[in-house]
């Protein structure tokens, strides 16, 4: 147990010192006497101290949740309350200061109070209030705070460090989806009539709607010979068309899309624009069906309708964001354990000192028993082995993040959409709309050809590329660059406007490469610097 004494034990004891040098060398027994009696006070303090506190953690300190369940949904950009006690089991009253919420680096949080005093036997409320930054499923791990004794009701002379690791999940959701399903509709209300075209109608179609008699006009191609033969006239089949669209929605989840801060980055944007359109389609009675790739494809979600298939969609998105696989991540097997060891070392009733540094095994062995008391229940991630993939298993469920790739997965991409898109083609029911959100390809590829395989199944096609400048720069920034009609005054901002210049760059020779395949655009919005001199270079 590590004891840290405050800022007046401090002061105390380099003034006793100081009492005991000066005295020392005036030869004054009474002053040496005295500043001793303050440097021993401050030693017994020590002793004091270090006993109250092992006292207090034996009876019982700890802090609990007020919610029962341990996992709070919430859309992105908002703020969540968790309600939290601590509780004195001991019969020494303690003061509690420096309280602080453990979280993942994707939110935002703060405690109040930040200080407060703990009475023998009782129980103090502290609310935790937690915004979510990005999204997917994160970890609020637990409070820290350090402990003082108080004596006779004064301000204790040490200090302890304590973390109550008891974890709790927040997942995050698009804003739009969030709202779908905190819908107060369920059961027989979820039949409403939806809003957009009627179900079915007669036409072209591949669902058989039912056997009638053949009249003039009836195309042969529609007889149905075999029932006409049992019946022993002339039988008609009539089908069924469903009028609803069947949209799919690609999202191209590549780590170098994270690139920005947390929140503005292109990939948040996108996020959010697929959650939109796939609330809107949903809401209208389409099928809406979701591929979520980068280096390779990450989920595939077939169309579907209802509150049900929403929660899927949501899931799937809020899992882009994730980097805990092997192939997404900047951190090898070393680096994985070394962040597992870190955040169990408060969770293990014996603070992981039986299991030896570099046992790899044995650490993966007691992070897979720690697993019960995690928030969240993760896909099994990608790993090199085994191993590595119950540690990084760990991190996931509880809201650990990991740092991503550096070196991005463009060079993949491109040939996993060409892919989704291939599988697309050849599913049934056929789509209708596609609308892929990427950055657009740097080659054509074998794009165009599976782009006019969808153009000959009548689906649209619609692109939307990311809002790279959004992610340069501070907003503070780009506000001055609005105003401003004269040159950068800094080298910053001046970076930032080449970046965003390239971007434009690319941009437009991505739009002309796309238009060329027949694709219908939906630029995101580009704000560019309003200077002269860069609006003259941009255009």
């Amino acid at each position: 147990m590590n004891l840290h004494p405050t800022r007046s034990t401090f002061h105390v004891a380099l003034a006793g010192a100081a009492l005991v040098a000066l005295g020392s060398a005036a030869r004054a027994p009474l002053v040496v006497a005295f500043g001793g009696a303050m440097v021993l006070a401050v030693a017994a303090g020590r002793a004091i101290a270090l006993v109250a506190v092992t006292r207090l953690r034996a009876a019982g300190f700890e802090m609990v949740w007020a919610q029962t369940h341990r996992v709070v949904r919430v859309a992105r950009g908002e703020t969540v309350t968790l309600a939290a006690e601590l509780r004195n089991r001991g019969v020494d009253d303690m003061r509690g200061v420096a309280l602080r919420a453990v979280t993942s680096s994707m939110l935002e949080a703060t405690i109040t109070p930040s200080s407060m005093d703990l009475p023998a036997g009782s129980r103090v409320r502290v609310d935790i209030v937690v915004r979510a930054k990005r999204v997917g499923r994160w970890g609020v791990h637990g409070v820290a705070l350090e402990v003082r004794g108080a004596p006779a009701g004064g301000e204790g002379l040490y200090e302890v460090p304590l973390m109550f690791a008891n974890p709790f999940g927040i997942e995050v959701f698009p804003k739009a989806l969030q709202m779908v399903l905190q819908s107060p509709r369920g059961g027989r209300s979820r039949r409403s009539s939806e809003v957009g075209r009627p179900a079915a109608s007669l036409g072209e179609g591949e669902e058989l709607r039912e056997l009638r008699e053949h009249v003039p006009g009836d195309p042969f191609k529609r007889i149905a010979w075999k029932a006409s033969a049992r019946r022993g006239q002339l039988l008609v089949r009539e089908m069924e068309r469903d009028e609803r669209d069947i949209v799919w929605l690609l999202l191209d989840a590549s780590v170098e899309l994270w690139a920005g801060a947390d929140g503005r980055a292109p990939l948040d944007s996108g996020v959010d624009a697929m959650a939109t359109l796939a609330a809107r389609h949903l809401a209208r009675g389409d099928s809406v069906g979701l591929v979520v790739y980068a280096s390779r494809v990450r989920s595939f979600i077939p169309p579907g309708k209802g509150g049900g298939h929403a929660m899927k969609l949501a899931a799937a998105l809020a899992s882009a964001a994730s980097v805990i696989d092997a192939d997404r991540s900047e951190s090898d097997e070393n680096d994985v354990a070394q962040r597992v060891s870190e955040h169990a070392r408060p969770l293990d009733s014996r603070g992981l000192a039986d299991v030896p540094r570099g046992n790899l095994d044995m650490l993966a062995a007691r992070a897979e028993a720690l697993r019960s008391r995690a928030p969240f229940a993760p896909r099994l991630p990608q790993a090199r082995s085994p191993r590595e993939q119950r540690l990084r298993l760990y991190l996931a469920a509880f809201g650990v993040e990991l740092p991503p790739r550096m070196d991005g997965e463009r060079d993949k991409t491109e040939l996993t959409l060409a892919g989704a898109l291939e599988k697309i083609t050849a599913s049934k029911p056929r789509p209708s709309v596609v609308h892929v959100w990427a950055p657009a390809p740097g080659t054509a590829g074998s794009l165009p050809r599976v782009l006019q395989r969808l153009k000959r199944l009548r689906a649209e096609v619609r692109w939307s590329l990311p809002p790279f400048e959004q992610s340069v720069g501070s907003t503070a920034a780009q506000v001055r660059a609005n105003e401003d009609t004269s040159f950068p005054s800094t080298v910053e901002e001046a970076v930032d406007d080449a970046v965003r210049l390239r971007a434009h760059a690319s941009q437009r020779r991505g739009e002309r490469l796309l238009k060329k395949m027949g694709v219908q655009l939906q630029v995101s919005p580009w704000y560019p610097p309003q200077r002269a001199g860069l609006t003259r270079a941009a255009s």
